[in-house]
């Protein structure tokens, strides 16, 4: 019997933002200036602990309620969902998706921002959900309003989710950011353009899915990651 196997595509690490990119001015000061030195990873590092359904409560993943105030957050509702594939499309289950974000005005709830812009009381700004068999997740939030930066004069983010992935060993975690399509910040942020194929950048906007919207309560979006491969998602890795 002749078994066939899929052909194994390496990391393309010009899909990923360099340490440095100096239009990002924070790079600058701490990305590395000698090569980096593998570490082997130990039994430990690679079987545990690891993160699962344990880790989300009931009503982690709807940010406009989580804060545990009793009220809802202010701002636009959106639901977003999506897919964590493997390079060659296969479902990722159980993988344990954190998302943090800024409220309706631009502003987080950390005592570091001071953003001249409103609090909300309402919204906590973080939540957690799993993947299910089919690698799908899902949450609710409301749309993050874009913000200052001082990265250069009048520099503003574009409205963005910040998404961290944990797989099956504590190590492995991968940090992405989501943005919106049709946002006019984009071409304008460091960040976003510190990635250095233009098809790559597309990957990380999210797609307006009217199917996903329900009537009268919030609109819908759909974010697929994957994580390695001709198609995998930028993220924040180390080389």
């Amino acid at each position: 019997m002749i078994l066939k196997t899929k052909r194994y595509l390496p990391r393309d690490w010009n899909v990923h933002p360099p340490y440095l990119y100096e239009p990002y001015r924070s790079t600058v000061l701490r990305s590395p200036r000698k090569p980096l030195i593998p570490l082997s990873q130990t039994l430990s590092e690679l079987t545990g602990p690891v993160y699962g359904h344990d880790a989300v409560a009931p009503g982690d993943d709807d940010l406009t309620a989580n804060a545990g105030t009793g009220g809802e957050a202010i701002g636009e509702r959106i639901i977003v969902t999506g897919r964590v594939l493997e390079e060659d499309g296969r479902p990722v289950p159980n993988t344990l998706i954190e998302v943090w974000q800024a409220n309706a005005a631009g502003r987080y709830p950390h005592k570091r921002d001071q953003h001249d812009a409103p609090q909300d009381p309402n919204f906590l700004g973080a939540g957690r959900c799993m993947t299910n068999e089919k690698g799908e997740y899902r949450f609710v939030s409301i749309r993050p309003g874009p913000y200052p930066w001082k990265n250069h004069y009048n520099a503003w983010r574009p409205a963005h989710i910040h998404f961290s992935l944990f797989g099956q060993a504590f190590v492995t975690r991968l940090v992405t950011q989501m943005f919106f399509p049709g946002d006019p910040l984009l071409p304008l942020d460091p960040i976003y353009n510190g990635i250095p194929d233009e098809k790559a950048r597309q990957r990380l906007i999210s797609k307006f899915a009217h199917d996903i919207s329900e009537p009268e309560y919030a609109l819908g979006y759909r974010f697929d990651m994957v994580l390695r491969g001709r198609e995998e998602t930028p993220f924040e890795v180390k080389k």
